[in-house]
C-alpha cells in the first residue's frame, strides 16, 4: 500500500470528524460544506481501494491475508458515504455526530489496513 495515501486518508478523516463534531457541539446538522468534505475523504478512500486492488492483481501480497485486506478496503470506502446517507435522514445535530463517528471509524480502519498489509 501507499503509506502517504494511508496517512492522507487518516488525517482528512480526523479533520472531518473534528469539523462535524464541532457542528454537532454547536447543535447544527450537516451542511453542504460537510458533504464536500465527505466527498474528498471518499475520493481518497476510492483511490486507496483502486491502488490496493491493482497492487494485489500485480502480485503483491497482503501480509495477513488477501480476503481480509479486500474486506477492509471495501469497508473503509463505504464508511463515510454510509454515515453521510444516515446524516441526511437525521437532520439534527445527531446527523453531524454520525458523520464524525464514521470519520473516526475510517481513521481506525486505516490503521488496521496498514497493519494487515504488513506495516
Amino acid at each position: 500500500m501507499l503509506d502517504a495515501l494511508t496517512v492522507a486518508i487518516s488525517v482528512t478523516a480526523l479533520a472531518l470528524a473534528a469539523w462535524c463534531g464541532y457542528a454537532a457541539y454547536r447543535d447544527q446538522p450537516t451542511k453542504d460544506w460537510h458533504f464536500i468534505g465527505m466527498a474528498v475523504v471518499t475520493l481518497l478512500a476510492l483511490a486507496q481501494l483502486v491502488v490496493g486492488i491493482v497492487r494485489l492483481a500485480g502480485g503483491d501480497d497482503a501480509g495477513r491475508g488477501t480476503t481480509i485486506f479486500v474486506a477492509y478496503l471495501i469497508g473503509a470506502f463505504a464508511t463515510v458515504p454510509s454515515a453521510g446517507v444516515l446524516s441526511l435522514a437525521e437532520r439534527t445535530r445527531w446527523g453531524s455526530a454520525t458523520v464524525a463517528a464514521g470519520a473516526v471509524v475510517l481513521a481506525v480502519l486505516e490503521v488496521r489496513l496498514y497493519d494487515i498489509w504488513g506495516g
